[in-house]
């Protein structure tokens, strides 16, 4: 019997590594993204309603038609409640039922405020606070992800080619 070249038992290894660990990215995703959600948005509420978040002058010239003095520490309880619901699986339809409002809210200031968010009025060259809203598209992407795996209800995600049959007792 021939031995595998070096070259083989390498490219086996490899293998060996890669899918275990795209296994566990794919086992740990949702739920590593989860947890980032959850911690996000209860870190930004919480500044919010301590009254230490960056943002408030942002909110505050946003959604001038509101009293930001209730607003602001509102706006960061509904992230409070967000967070929390990330953290508990069967309230998570109920946090990306309150992200999509909220997360809608966040891009107003490109409407309204182009001259905080944009560099010279042109939209290719965002501010920091242009930024700052428009990574909020991750954080959407992050919901749609944890969104797909709702009906999991807690079972690790395997794409069906991957399932092995179990074995007959």
């Amino acid at each position: 019997m021939a031995r595998a070249s070096p070259e083989t038992r390498m490219r086996a290894t490899f293998d060996r590594v890669d899918r275990a660990v795209t296994g566990w990215m794919r086992r740990s995703g949702p739920t590593l993204l989860r947890w980032s959600l959850a911690i996000v948005f209860i870190w930004f509420g919480a500044l919010k309603v301590a009254g230490f978040s960056p943002a408030t002058e942002l909110v505050t010239r946003t959604v001038y038609v509101v009293d930001p003095s209730w607003f602001v520490p509102l706006l960061g309880w509904w992230e409070i409640v967000i967070g929390a619901c990330f953290l508990v699986r069967p309230l998570l339809r109920v946090a990306i039922a309150l992200l999509a409002p909220q997360m809608a809210g966040t891009f107003l200031p490109l409407l309204l405020l182009p001259d905080v968010v944009y560099q010279g009025g042109n939209p290719l060259l965002l501010t920091i606070e242009g930024q700052y809203i428009v990574k909020n598209l991750l954080i959407i992407s992050a919901a749609i992800v944890i969104g797909a795996h709702v009906r999991e209800g807690g079972r690790e995600a395997r794409p069906a080619m991957s399932r092995r049959p179990r074995a007959r007792s």
